[in-house]
C-alpha cells in the first residue's frame, strides 16, 4: 500500500511538469486500475515484483487522476473573443471580500450571464474610479449577498519569471476561471445592485461568519499595529498584514506561525481532545458511567476532528489548513477504528489522501515542509529509545524532560528542513531556532487561543481578550524585529542543483543519525555545496540580460562576469505591491544575488519607477544613476542612506570585464527642464558584448528618437536587439529611428490586455514589415538573452511550458 501511494503522489507531480493535459484520462484511468489488479492478482506470491507493479500502477493512477481532474477543472472557460466585453452577472459573494485603498477584492459565484458563457467562479476587484477615469461607486459587498453586476473578464493569467510565483496555477487550485473587474454603470438598466441581503447556502454561513469575526476584530483592535496578525490566526485572512512585517517573519523563520497554520490546527484539536477526553473520563462528574458506554479515547479523537475542521473552516478552507485537517482526520479515524499500527503507514496514507483530493498540493512549498518536517521527526525518533519517565518524578523534573523533548524537536525539525529550505526559497533563517523557540509557545499556546476567545465571546470580555492578545504580539514583534535585524540572521545562496540537494539530504540524514553513529557531525559536509554556492555568471567578455515579465512596466536585469545592472524597477501594482517586491527581489534571492552594483531608473513613470523604493529596502545598490526628480522616494532614500546617487547624461561611459556601457539620453540641460514630460527624460543605454550590442531605451518618444539620430554618428545607435521604446507606443519607434538601429530582435514589455493597448498595432506591424522578429514578455514569459559569439534567447514560457498556461 505505501508503494501504491508513493507511485501515486508521483504520478500526480510529473503530470504538473506537463505542456498539456493528455486525452481520455478517465478511460486510461480505469484501465490501469484494472490491469494493476490483476497483475497484482497474479504475482500475489512475487512480494518484490508485486512492489514493483504497485509502483508502477501508482505512477499511472496518479498522473492519469490529476489529468482527469485537471481536464473537469479547465472545462469552464471563457470565450477568447468574450474577454473584455461587457457582462451582466448575477450571483453571491463567495469569499470573504479584502478591502484596500483603491476598492475591494473578492470571488462572485456565477448563478447567470447576460451576453456569454461564464465559469461559475470568478475573482473579481471592483475599483474606485481610477479605471477608465469614471467615477465608479464601489459596492459594500458582503459574504454571501446576491448581486448583479456589470463586468469586464478575462482568462486566468499572471506574470511568468524563473523562480517566480505562478499566479495561474494557483487560480486553477482555487477553481477560479476567470478575472475581471467591475465595470461603472453603462446604462440605467442595468445597474450595480444587490438582488439579495443574504443567500442560504453552507459555503456563504461558513464566508459570512468569517466576515463577521473579521469585522469584530477590527472594531476591537481599531488603529492597532497588528490586528491583521489576530484576523489571520482567527479567520485565515493574512491579507491585511503589511509587508514590512512578513519581512520581518520570514527573516526571522515564523512566517508559518502567522496564520491558521498546521501546527495552530494541531494545538487546537489537542487541547479539544484532552479537554473531551478528561471530561468523559469522568463522566462530566456525574455517575453516567461514560467510559463503559464508548472508551475515553475515542471520544478525544472525535472531539479533536470536529474541532480542527471547525478552526478549517474558519480559515476559509483554505488548501494549506486542508492538509492538516486530512492528517488528524486519518489519524482520528484510525484512534477509532484501533487500528494505528505503524505512524508510517499513517503519513503514507495522509499523503494518499491529499494528493488525492488536491493534485496540484505538489506545486506549493507548503506541501513538501509539511510532509518533509514530519518525515523527519519520525526519522529522528522512531525506534529511538528513551528513559521512561518514573511516575514519582517530581513537577519540576517532568518540565525539564518536556522542554529538552521540545527543544530536541525543534532541532530535529530545523536541521532537517535546512536542504529542502535552500532549495525552495534559497535562504535560511539562522535565528530561526530562537525565535521559534519563542514564538511557538507564544502563539500556539497563548495568543492563538486568547484571539479564538475573544472573538466568541461576549462584550466587554471580548475587548480585553482580543486587546491582551495584540499586546503579546506587539511585545513578540518587537523580540522579532530584533533579531531580524542582525546582519546574520539569514543565509542566502544561489537555489541548489539537484545534485547538491541530494548530497545535502545524504548529510542531513547522516547528522540526525541514531546515537552511536560514528561522526555524526560530519554530515554537516554534506551541506557546504548548498551553503557555499556562488551565483552563476558569463565569461568575462560576455553578458547575460533578462527581460523580466512584470505586467505593464519595465525591468530589466544585465549580468557581466563580475558586476549587475538593474535597468527599471517595474511597476506599481499597489500600496504595497510592486514589481520589485514581486519579481525581481524573489528572482535575486533565487539566484543568490545579494547585491546590485548599480541601477537605473530611466524616468519617474510608476510602470519604470514603482518598485524603486522596495528595491532599495531589500537589495544592497551600490549607485544609482536616475532622471528622477528632486524629492522621489527613491532619491531622498539615497540621499538619507549617502550612498552613490548620480543623474544620466549623454557621455557617460563605462566598462565591466569588457562589456561596454554607454549612456545616450538624456542631455545634462534636460534635468531642469520643467517643460519636458518624463519619457522625454528617459535614460537611453547601449550595452555591447563583443560583436552584439542591445539598446534600452525606456519611455522615449518620435522627438527624443529624431535628437538621438541627429547628434549620432553612422553606426553609434546600431543595436543587435531594442527594447522597445515606449512599449511600442504609437508615438515612439519612427521608421528612421527603426532603420539607424537595425535590430534583428525587439523586445515588448507590456502587461496583458493592457489598457493602452501596446503594442500598438500599427507600430508592431512596422516592426514585422522591416523584418524585425518580435517578442511579447505578456506572450513568452520573461526573455533571457545570453550574449557569447552568437545571441541566444530563451523564452519562459516556451522552455517551461505548462498546461494551465494560457487556459
Amino acid at each position: 500500500m505505501r508503494t501504491l501511494i508513493l507511485g501515486f503522489a508521483a504520478g500526480a507531480a510529473w503530470l504538473q511538469t506537463q505542456a498539456s493535459v493528455p486525452p481520455h484520462a478517465g478511460v486510461l484511468l480505469w484501465l490501469i486500475a484494472g490491469s494493476g489488479f490483476t497483475v497484482s492478482l497474479a504475482l500475489r506470491r512475487h512480494a518484490r515484483w508485486c512492489c514493483v507493479v504497485a509502483l508502477a500502477a501508482g505512477v499511472g493512477l496518479g498522473f492519469y487522476w490529476a489529468a482527469w481532474l485537471a481536464q473537469a477543472a479547465m472545462a469552464p472557460q471563457l470565450a477568447l473573443a468574450d474577454e473584455g466585453q461587457d457582462i451582466v452577472v448575477t450571483g453571491t459573494i463567495a469569499s470573504l471580500p479584502y478591502r484596500f485603498e483603491q476598492g475591494v477584492r473578492f470571488n462572485f459565484a456565477v448563478e447567470k450571464a447576460v451576453g456569454a458563457k461564464v465559469p461559475p467562479l470568478i475573482a473579481l476587484s471592483w475599483y474606485a474610479g481610477f479605471r477608465d477615469e469614471v467615477t465608479n461607486e464601489v459596492g459594500d459587498v458582503q459574504p454571501g449577498e446576491r448581486w448583479r453586476l456589470t463586468v469586464r473578464l478575462q482568462r486566468p493569467h499572471g506574470n511568468a519569471n524563473p523562480m517566480g510565483f505562478d499566479y495561474e496555477a494557483w487560480l486553477l487550485e482555487q477553481g477560479v476561471r476567470a478575472t475581471g473587474y467591475v465595470r461603472p454603470q453603462p446604462r440605467a438598466d442595468t445597474p450595480n445592485v444587490r438582488l439579495a441581503a443574504f443567500v442560504p447556502g453552507f459555503g456563504n454561513v461558513v464566508e459570512a461568519s468569517r466576515a463577521a469575526l473579521r469585522a469584530r476584530i477590527l472594531r476591537s483592535l481599531d488603529g492597532k499595529q497588528y490586528a491583521g496578525v489576530i484576523v489571520a490566526l482567527v479567520v485565515g485572512d493574512q491579507r491585511a498584514i503589511p509587508q514590512s512585517d512578513w519581512q520581518v517573519f520570514n527573516r526571522t523563520g515564523v512566517s508559518h506561525l502567522i496564520s491558521i497554520s498546521g501546527l495552530h490546527i494541531t494545538m487546537i484539536a489537542g487541547l479539544f481532545a484532552l479537554a473531551a477526553g478528561a471530561l468523559w473520563r469522568r463522566s462530566f462528574f456525574t455517575d453516567w458511567q461514560l467510559p463503559l458506554r464508548l472508551p475515553a479515547q475515542k471520544v478525544a479523537a472525535l472531539a479533536g476532528a470536529l474541532a480542527a475542521f471547525v478552526y478549517v473552516l474558519l480559515a476559509g478552507f483554505g488548501v494549506p489548513a486542508q492538509r492538516t485537517l486530512y492528517m488528524l482526520l486519518v489519524v482520528a479515524l484510525a484512534l477509532w477504528l484501533g487500528r494505528i499500527t505503524s505512524i508510517v503507514h499513517i503519513l503514507c496514507l495522509v499523503l494518499g489522501v491529499v494528493v488525492l483530493l488536491d493534485p496540484w498540493a505538489v506545486l506549493w512549498p507548503g506541501f513538501w515542509l509539511s510532509f518533509g518536517a514530519v518525515a523527519t521527526m519520525l526519522y529522528a525518533t522512531a525506534g529511538r529509545t528513551t528513559a521512561p519517565m518514573p511516575r514519582q518524578a517530581g513537577r519540576w523534573r517532568r518540565l525539564r524532560a518536556a522542554v529538552a523533548l521540545g527543544a530536541h524537536t525543534q532541532y530535529v525539525v530545523t536541521v532537517g528542513l535546512v536542504p529542502l529550505t535552500m532549495l525552495l526559497f534559497s535562504q535560511v533563517s539562522l535565528v530561526s531556532p530562537v525565535a521559534n523557540a519563542l514564538a511557538i509557545p507564544v502563539i500556539s499556546l497563548v495568543v492563538t487561543p486568547l484571539s479564538l476567545a475573544g472573538s466568541l465571546l461576549p462584550a466587554p470580555l471580548s475587548d480585553g481578550l482580543l486587546l491582551l492578545a495584540h499586546a503579546i504580539v506587539q511585545m513578540l514583534a518587537q523580540v522579532l524585529d530584533w533579531l531580524g535585524a542582525r546582519r546574520f540572521a539569514v543565509w542566502t545562496a544561489p537555489a541548489p542543483p539537484m545534485w547538491s540537494f541530494c548530497w545535502a539530504l545524504f548529510g542531513t540524514a547522516w547528522l540526525l543519525a541514531p546515537r552511536g553513529w560514528p561522526h555524526r557531525w560530519a554530515g554537516m559536509l554534506g551541506w557546504l555545496p548548498l551553503l557555499t554556492a556562488l551565483p552563476s555568471s558569463p565569461p568575462p567578455g560576455q553578458m547575460w540580460v533578462t527581460a523580466f515579465d512584470v505586467g505593464q512596466g519595465m525591468a530589466v536585469l544585465v549580468e557581466t562576469h563580475g558586476h549587475r545592472l538593474l535597468y527599471d524597477t517595474g511597476p506599481a501594482y499597489s500600496l504595497d505591491a510592486d514589481g520589485a517586491s514581486r519579481v525581481i527581489v524573489p528572482y535575486l534571492r533565487a539566484r543568490g544575488i545579494a547585491k546590485l552594483d548599480g541601477v537605473i531608473i530611466s524616468h519617474s513613470d510608476l510602470d519604470h519607477a514603482g518598485g524603486a523604493v522596495s528595491l532599495l529596502e531589500n537589495v544592497d545598490v551600490g549607485w544609482l544613476a536616475s532622471s528622477l526628480f528632486d524629492g522621489h522616494p527613491a532619491v531622498e532614500a539615497r540621499r538619507e542612506s549617502h550612498r552613490p546617487y548620480l543623474h544620466c547624461m549623454a557621455g557617460q561611459r563605462w566598462t565591466w570585464e569588457g562589456v561596454h556601457f554607454a549612456m545616450l539620453h538624456p542631455l545634462p540641460a534636460s534635468h531642469t527642464d520643467i517643460a519636458l514630460k518624463p519619457n522625454a527624460r528617459s535614460c537611453t543605454v547601449k550595452i555591447t558584448a563583443g560583436k552584439h550590442a542591445i539598446l534600452l531605451a525606456g519611455d522615449i518618444e518620435a522627438a527624443q528618437e529624431a535628437q538621438l539620430l541627429a547628434r549620432s554618428g553612422d553606426g553609434e545607435l546600431a543595436a543587435d536587439v531594442l527594447l522597445s521604446p515606449h512599449h511600442g507606443s504609437g508615438t515612439s519607434s519612427t521608421p528612421a529611428f527603426l532603420a539607424a538601429v537595425h535590430p534583428a530582435l525587439a523586445i515588448f514589455q507590456v502587461g496583458h490586455r493592457n489598457r493602452y493597448k501596446h503594442p500598438k498595432a500599427q507600430v508592431y506591424a512596422r516592426y514585422g514589415e522591416m523584418g524585425i522578429a518580435r517578442l511579447r514578455t505578456d506572450e513568452e514569459g520573461a526573455v533571457v538573452l545570453a550574449f557569447g559569439d552568437n545571441i541566444e534567447v530563451t523564452r519562459y514560457r516556451t522552455s517551461r511550458p505548462r498546461y494551465w498556461h494560457g487556459r
